[in-house]
């Protein structure tokens, strides 16, 4: 007998049906629920009312669905109910792995039920209900992981959006406490504003890999680290590249966030380089301008990864800005437009903080070129990169250029 006719005329063992046994649905429901509790480890940390409502209703239907496949009965409104069932699991927070298993150890249980007064003669019947028990199997499974997943996915959606509301009115300067007690969250009163880019992962690259699935991927790390470390108060607006993050000045304090960049590169599995600027929430969006040209900057100059406050680059931003300053600033180097290997050598050593050993492993020379490259930097601008005077003034020229 195939399954599909066991399906259609019902398993009977020892004369009477097989579902027998399940079909006081109240008082087995009860005996599986209180087995799920003792056996099932995740079970046993669930609120009380999720168990003595939903485990148990849901274990009813399962039950339901499982006496009308074995007697040959259509299931489409039972598992129309189970789906119903995950779904609201997926908005409760219930583990996905602990509902499916408890259906496992449900079906162990019943199994054992109906077979219990299975005798030799029952085998060929044992056989196909094994094979039945499978397929009811396969469908409470699937039922319960496709609703699951579906659901959680609008969940994850609306708490996007519930993110998104307060964090683009905070930048855009328009946060209501409406809003805030809207989407349930606190509006504090000032913000440490990080803006990160976020560089490529080199599986991005990679022809035989799918670089959007590589990039989705390493922006859920990320996002995921930022909820871990910051809980739901962080505010993001990030892409695959980048983006913003408001951060309460008390979560985390301020000498932790050098270690909250770290881990996010860490999450990531890339270098992260971020620039932060601290302001009262009525001045977050000016910050998060200030924040992000700080950043701008900061790749400009080719800095290391890292994270980057903008009092420590006050100097750097404002030989930046434009106007004559910056541009007698940027012509003291001049007289190096003819000779780039010595352009390159002053920007690797100031960026390797004057240390001619790694300058010379970064350019592939000896330390004795550095040195005598450095002596020509100095014959060609008349400023010494030996001493603090031209060095200085060396280093701000150099700033200036960039930006000139």
């Amino acid at each position: 007998m195939t399954v599909s006719e066991a399906m259609r005329m019902g398993l009977t063992v020892s004369g009477r049906p097989m579902s027998a046994p399940l079909q006081d649905v109240r008082m087995v429901a009860r005996q599986m629920v209180a087995h799920f509790v003792d056996n099932v480890v995740p079970c046993a940390t669930l609120p009380g009312d999720i168990i003595a409502g939903d485990v148990t209703a849901a274990t009813r239907v399962c039950l339901e669905l499982s006496v009308s496949m074995l007697d040959g009965k259509d299931v489409t409104a039972k598992t129309d109910r189970l789906a119903e069932a995950a779904a609201g699991w997926a908005r409760e927070g219930v583990p996905i792995d602990t509902i499916l298993h408890s259906i496992h150890e449900g079906f162990k249980l019943g199994m054992d039920l109906v077979v219990a007064n299975a005798t030799v003669e029952d085998y060929d019947t044992v056989v196909d209900a094994a094979k039945l028990v499978v397929e009811m199997l396969d469908t409470m499974s699937s039922t319960a992981a496709r609703s699951y997943v579906r659901e959680h996915k609008a969940v994850v959606s609306e708490h996007h959006n519930a993110v998104h509301t307060p964090t683009s009115a905070l930048l855009s300067g328009h946060p209501t406490s409406t809003m805030a007690r809207e989407c349930g969250i606190d509006i504090a009163d000032a913000y440490s504003v990080v803006a990160l880019v976020i560089p490529k992962h080199p599986d991005e690259r990679h022809p035989m890999l799918d670089g959007k699935v590589v990039a989705r991927r390493k922006l859920r790390r990320l996002q995921a680290e930022l909820a871990t470390r910051c809980g739901e108060q962080a505010l993001a607006m990030l892409s695959v590249d980048g983006g913003t993050i408001l951060i309460p000045t008390t979560r985390p304090a301020s000498q932790a966030l050098d270690k909250l960049v770290a881990q996010l590169s860490a999450a990531a599995h890339v270098p992260v380089t971020a620039a932060v600027v601290t302001a009262p929430v009525v001045d977050v969006p000016e910050a998060a301008v200030r924040a992000h040209e700080v950043l701008d900057m900061v790749a400009r100059l080719k800095c290391v990864p890292g994270l980057y406050r903008f009092e420590d680059m006050a100097l750097e931003y404002q030989l930046t800005r434009p106007g004559p300053g910056r541009d007698i600033l940027g012509s003291l180097l001049d007289p190096l437009d003819a000779h780039s290997e010595l352009l390159e050598t002053l920007q690797v050593h100031i960026r390797n903080n004057l240390n001619r050993q790694r300058t010379a492993r970064v350019l592939h020379i000896h330390t004795n070129t550095v040195d005598y490259r450095l002596r020509r930097i100095g014959q060609l601008t008349g400023l010494d990169p030996t001493v603090t005077s031209g060095l200085w003034r060396l280093r701000s020229a150099l700033i200036a250029r960039t930006f000139g």
